[in-house]
């Protein structure tokens, strides 16, 4: 059944790929993939009772992080109708800046932003306003840095990434070892691939001619409900704070910034304005398609950690009773892996597994699987959201675009972490 599971899986995982030459949506690929896995499983003969534990704890799992995304494009739907992107354009546009500053700007902000909220709310924002400013080839170049500066910008964080945060919460490593030990690595992995990427840029993109000022004047209401949509994003790592989970941040940003809209929409005078737009038309904006994308791949993968296929793959990387070189060897390749296998379900398998209390091994590993993902369009939920969120960023266009970028990034981090862990 191991060997059948991953056959199924890399056959539908080639189909993924070959997406835009087959024609076949990768979205129903990868649900169909997730569904004749678990069908697999079932039909072996495996415990229904563990089975059936199995997938509520994932569906658990998956639920959280589809109503986090979920969440966050609808916030980024209501910025985008309130013209806060626009406006932005407006003030970029001011500064007369061609396509490779852009790129640096609009790239730093993402490295920073990310490791304040988290990588994947990032992304969703910064994508957004890179097709603002790129077009063509540049903006499928734009959006492979955004996925790389966003991973590697949430590697560095406590709250930056999924699986910096299941270390966090393990006890593996303080905020304070992840911040001091990961920063200096995680902006090696950033400025060396944005080195490749900028040369990639062809030219300069013939931006649209910005609204004048006065038809993007705001009024006073669609200044709070933007002020209010932005805070909203702060909101996941103080609901992490209290106990709940980060979607629950994300949540109450929605429902807040729906009762504003809600009530200017009562009380504002009838002149047409943007505040009549019905918080119902903006959800029905939110790419749909990209989350049963995202839905399918958790659930193909978890199923082959429930037959124990992660776990294996875990247990040949580091082996029993590892020296430190194996620890540090089985992180830099567990974290390649992670370009191809989701990371989280292999960071809880290595969590596991490992047995250090090095937490400078630790931020090793978090770096590794935070950023290796990137090497990859699927490797991560960054790149997903991104691949969903241009269309023209195909499986086959990122990997010539950014897979070269990400990897030298990712050879440089290690070997500013492995200085690290030389001198200090």
């Amino acid at each position: 059944m191991i060997l059948l599971a991953s056959l199924i899986f890399i056959c539908g995982y080639i189909i993924i790929t070959l997406e835009h030459r087959w024609k076949v949506n990768k979205s129903v690929t990868a649900t169909a993939l997730a569904a004749i896995l678990w069908g697999a499983v079932a039909l072996s003969g495996a415990d229904h009772v563990l089975m059936e534990e199995e997938i509520f704890h994932l569906s658990a799992e998956t639920f959280s992080l589809v109503v986090f995304l979920l969440s966050a494009m609808t916030l980024v739907e209501i910025l985008v109708h309130y013209r806060f992107f626009d406006l932005l354009r407006v003030k970029l546009f001011s500064l007369g800046l061609q396509d490779t500053a852009q790129l640096i700007l609009i790239s730093g902000l993402t490295f920073f932003l990310s490791s304040i909220i988290d990588n994947l709310t990032t992304t969703i924002v910064m994508v957004q306003i890179a097709r603002r400013f790129f077009k063509g080839k540049n903006l499928l170049v734009a959006a492979g840095t955004i996925v790389v500066a966003a991973n590697a910008g949430g590697a560095f964080s406590p709250v930056g990434d999924v699986t910096t945060i299941m270390l966090w919460l393990a006890g593996k490593f303080t905020a304070a070892e992840i911040i001091l030990w990961g920063f200096l690595p995680s902006l090696a992995v950033y400025l060396v691939s944005m080195f490749f990427f900028v040369r990639q840029i062809e030219g300069d993109s013939v931006d649209e001619k910005p609204v004048t000022h006065e038809e993007i004047k705001l009024s006073k209401s669609e200044k709070l409900i933007i002020i209010t949509a932005f805070a909203s994003f702060g909101l996941p790592p103080l609901a992490h704070l209290v106990g709940l989970p980060p979607f629950m941040g994300l949540m109450l940003g929605v429902g807040i910034v729906g009762l504003i809209v809600g009530w200017f929409a009562n009380t504002a005078t009838k002149r047409e304005s943007h505040l009549s737009m019905d918080i119902e038309k903006l959800l029905g904006k939110v790419d749909i398609t990209s989350l049963l994308f995202f839905i399918g791949i958790l659930f193909a993968v978890g199923a082959l950690g429930f037959l124990g296929i992660l776990d294996t793959i875990s247990g040949f990387v580091f082996g029993d009773n590892p020296a430190d070189s194996r620890l540090i060897f089985g992180s830099i390749l567990l974290g390649a892996v992670s370009a191809i296998l989701d990371n989280i379900p292999l960071t809880a398998a290595a969590i596991d597994i490992v047995q250090t209390n090095d937490f400078r091994l630790w931020v090793l590993l978090a770096i590794c699987v935070g950023t290796g993902g990137s090497m990859l369009v699927i490797g991560s939920a960054a790149g997903v959201v991104a691949m969903g969120m241009v269309k023209e960023l195909s499986f086959k266009q990122y990997f010539k675009i950014a897979a070269f970028p990400a990897a030298v990034g990712y050879v440089a981090g290690i070997c500013v972490w492995y200085l690290q862990y030389l001198f200090f």
